[in-house]
C-alpha cells in the first residue's frame, strides 16, 4: 500500500469507527464489528481507536462517561421491569388462589 492508499484506508477505519461510536459501541464491540463486516483486522480497528483517544481525549472522557451512564440506566430500567413483572405475577398468583374451606377429602 501506498502513503496515499494508507492515508485512505486509515481514514475510512476511523470514518467506521465514528459510525459505530454512533451506535454507542465499545472498542471491543467496533472491533469485532469491523472485523465481521468490513473485513479490518482487529489490530487495526484498536490502532486507530487507540490514536482517535490520544487527538480526541476530552471527547472519549465524554463518550465513555455517557456510555456508562446509560448502561446504568438500561440496567435500572432492567431491574424496574422485572420488579413490576414479580409484582404483577404475586399479584395474579394471590387473586387466583381458592380458599382452603378446610374440606377433607380422605372418603
Amino acid at each position: 500500500m501506498g502513503d496515499s492508499s494508507s492515508s485512505q484506508y486509515i481514514h475510512l477505519v476511523q470514518h467506521l469507527i465514528e459510525e459505530c461510536m454512533i451506535f454507542n459501541l465499545s472498542k471491543e464491540e467496533c472491533m469485532e464489528a469491523l472485523s465481521k463486516h468490513a473485513n479490518i483486522q482487529p489490530v487495526i480497528t484498536s490502532t486507530v481507536w487507540k490514536e482517535l483517544e490520544k487527538e480526541n481525549k476530552e471527547f472519549f472522557e465524554a463518550y465513555y462517561s455517557k456510555k456508562k451512564e446509560k448502561e446504568s440506566s438500561c440496567e435500572n430500567e432492567e431491574k424496574t421491569r422485572q420488579r413490576i413483572i414479580i409484582q404483577e405475577m404475586l399479584s395474579l398468583d394471590s387473586s387466583a388462589k381458592v380458599p382452603n374451606n378446610n374440606i377433607n377429602n380422605s372418603d
